[in-house]
């Protein structure tokens, strides 16, 4: 147990201090520590293993077919259109431009998956137009980057992929649990941005639309609307599997490309190239936590622990608690996927253990790893914006983030509250 507690402590250092990415730590730490504990062949020989197996998974064709339908989706102009049509459907409500900018966001995480690229593909179109009509840089920054964390809760989700890899769930379960959570994450999202615009001069509107251009502005979602119906609504109905799904909506993307003349050889070969390196990064955090928590089990830390929090005396509830408040700190310096796959392993077995329902804790483990994509000093989305918006000051898009995090948090307070958010869909289906 204590070879297990140094382990730790050795691999924050690295990733911390030393600044190694988390895969290749935990690969280290892991066959380190398994070499110690046991034989430096039998820790080559597990590597080489994991390596092949990890590589070569039906689980990763997942990851890389939605990988590949977000990167095949940010060269279409989904987004551009999805965020024009709602910027027409709100009109001059107060804040309108943040606002859509955020519906914009959730309607391309509707097809995207990525909570950066979300960011960038909609930062990219919104930030000039919010500049343009007054909107001061923190409101216009926070609600981009913001709005972009939409892109692991809202399926298809990335998030809930690893989520159902790790514990061994049904992605399509997951998929359904995250739309309802999704939905009021993003009305929480369009509240911040309404009541802070409210207090801003100029008035932050838009141009006006009359009945008739809002009515026909609605073509422009016409696209994410038939892509989500079919990927998710199929998976949810068992017409095909995830990664089938995902091969669906790849193809289904790319006809939309084609149809709309948005592809050339020179993108498709950048959307090939961004997946082959996103699927590479994630195959080495699988490798690197497989050996890392192989290291673990072998010391019993991960079941001492389990036992000891699983025994305290103290409400279920505050151990959930405990672990997001544990979970919103490490994403403050970690990158979220290695996040998830570090830590869920040994706190999955406690929730079970409280007897919680498995996919209200993976919606509530998702909304936590969206609050890590915006904390500082870390978070991912608040640097996609500074590269988008080179004359902000970081600090600037970090005091703008503050109220978005803080309806993360009171979307995470009405899960746990009324459970039933996320529940209601797998449920119904189900029946």
């Amino acid at each position: 147990m204590t070879i297990g507690l140094y382990g730790f402590i050795l691999l924050f250092v690295l990733i911390l201090f030393f600044r190694i990415p988390i895969g290749f730590a935990m690969i280290l730490v892991g066959v380190s520590g398994m070499a110690y504990l046991t034989s430096p062949v039998s820790a080559i020989s597990f590597l080489g293993h994991q390596v092949f197996a990890t590589a070569a998974s039906y689980d990763m064709a997942m990851v890389a077919m939605f990988i590949l339908m977000g990167e095949l989706a940010f060269v279409t102009g989904i987004g551009e259109r999805a965020y024009g049509s709602l910027l027409r459907i709100l009109g001059r409500i107060r804040g309108s431009l943040a606002m859509a900018t955020i519906g914009g966001c959730a309607a391309f995480a509707a097809v995207c998956g990525s909570s950066p690229a979300t960011a960038a593909t909609i930062g990219s179109i919104a930030l000039p137009e919010m500049r343009r009509y007054g909107y001061d840089d923190a409101l216009a920054t926070g609600a981009v980057a913001a709005g972009g964390t939409l892109g692991i809760l809202i399926p298809p989700s990335l998030g809930f992929i690893l989520f159902g890899i790790i514990t061994e769930q049904s992605i399509a379960k997951l998929y359904l649990a995250g739309i309802l959570p999704g939905i009021l994450l993003a009305l929480l999202f369009m509240s911040v941005a309404y009541v802070y615009a409210l207090f801003r001069r100029p008035a932050c509107l838009a141009e006006p639309t009359t009945i008739g251009e809002k009515i026909a502005s609605l073509k422009g979602l016409l696209d994410v609307i038939v892509l989500f119906l079919v990927v998710v609504g199929g998976m949810g109905l068992g017409l095909f599997t995830p990664t089938a799904a995902g091969a669906v909506g790849t193809g289904g993307v790319l006809l939309i490309a084609c149809m709309r003349r948005r592809v050339t050889l020179q993108r498709l070969m950048e959307a090939l190239e961004h997946t082959i390196s996103t699927v590479g990064m994630i195959v080495m955090i699988f490798v690197g936590a497989m050996a890392f928590n192989y290291f673990l089990a072998a010391t019993t830390l991960p079941f001492r622990l389990g036992g000891a929090i699983a025994g305290l005396p103290i409400p279920r509830m505050a151990t959930i608690v405990c672990i997001l408040l544990v979970w919103l700190a490490l994403g403050c310096v970690m990158d979220a996927i290695g996040m998830i796959v570090l830590t869920l392993p040994i706190v999955y077995p406690i929730v079970l253990s409280l007897g919680f329902d498995p996919i209200w804790f993976s919606v509530l483990g998702v909304i936590m790893v969206e609050a890590g994509l915006v904390t500082p000093p870390v978070g991912m989305n608040l640097y996609v914006i500074s590269g988008i918006a080179r004359d902000v000051p970081i600090g600037t898009i970090f005091r703008g983030v503050i109220p978005y995090v803080a309806a993360i948090l009171v979307c995470v307070f009405l899960l746990v509250l009324f459970p039933e958010i996320a529940l209601f869909l797998p449920e119904a289906v189900r029946r």
